[in-house]
């Protein structure tokens, strides 16, 4: 069957907007569907009955804004340049996948390895995280990537991080049990920053390779638009999320393996 003989998925709203139905839609043939109404010209895409679909917005260049109503697979909006996609429940592993511009929202929780390789734009996430998010991160002079995070993160957070901004603000009742972050936080991370707010033991960051510290009001001042249009999102008291302490998790060498390898002759 042909992309064009499935049009009875989409039900038109008006001359922007389009809405397709994703139950029972295999994720070829559903991400064709979100291609074509790009290509038609629609600006607010909404996709509803998602469940487990993988690679929803994959490698858009386009101003669109996609709602996803459901639970979306892994790799959602990866390699994405410029779009806007937004998830009315809990997402899987990998979103943001070397995400390059645009934005990223989801309204419950994610799964692991969130924003591997990000080099620019926003993932926001109310919830709590997985594992290994924030892996190898970069950034260039024109762009940076911000990833925060609501809830707790668990082990591994920020891995061989090169760039741009974590943060986990610990604003769930998973964070209210304990620690905003598991073990191993900054393994291996040779550049960005990462926030942590609350309860932060020393144990948990990786000490060979990054360094704590109770955050300034400068530092503050650097992520204060990020959190501010994070509460924004969320519909969160920003007075409230800044009157806990946060602390910054920075790398205490710009090569850290440097004395792992040999050297030549």
């Amino acid at each position: 069957m042909t992309s064009k003989e499935h049009t009875t998925q989409l039900v038109a709203e008006d001359s922007e907007r389009v809405r397709i139905d994703a139950k029972g839609l295999h994720y070829r043939l559903l991400n064709e569907r979100i291609r074509e109404a790009i290509g038609d010209g629609r600006k607010y895409i909404e996709v509803v009955n998602v469940c487990g679909q993988r690679y929803i917005g994959d490698g858009i260049q386009a101003q669109v804004r996609i709602d996803i109503y459901g639970i979306p697979g892994n790799d959602l909006a990866a390699f994405m340049d410029g779009a806007e996609v937004v998830v009315h429940n809990n997402a899987q592993d990998a979103v943001g996948n070397t995400l390059n511009s645009g934005r990223v929202i989801v309204h419950g929780d994610a799964g692991d390895v969130i924003g591997y390789g990000m080099r620019g734009g926003k993932v926001f996430i109310r919830g709590d995280v997985g594992y290994r998010v924030g892996i190898h991160m970069k950034e260039e002079p024109r762009r940076k990537p911000v990833l925060v995070v609501g809830g707790t993160a668990a082990d591994f957070l920020g891995e061989y991080l090169a760039g741009g901004v974590l943060i986990v603000l610990g604003l769930t009742d998973t964070a209210r049990r304990g620690t905003v972050v598991g073990d191993y936080c900054g393994t291996g991370m040779h550049g960005g920053l990462i926030y942590l707010r609350g309860a932060v033991e020393d144990a948990h960051i990786a000490d060979r390779f990054a360094e704590k510290r109770e955050a300034t009001q400068e530092d503050l001042q650097a992520i204060l638009p990020d959190l501010t249009e994070f509460c924004e999102v969320f519909g969160y008291d920003l007075d409230e999320v800044l009157a806990q302490p946060f602390w910054v998790v920075r790398p205490s060498s710009r090569n850290p393996y440097g004395g792992s390898y040999v050297p030549n002759p």
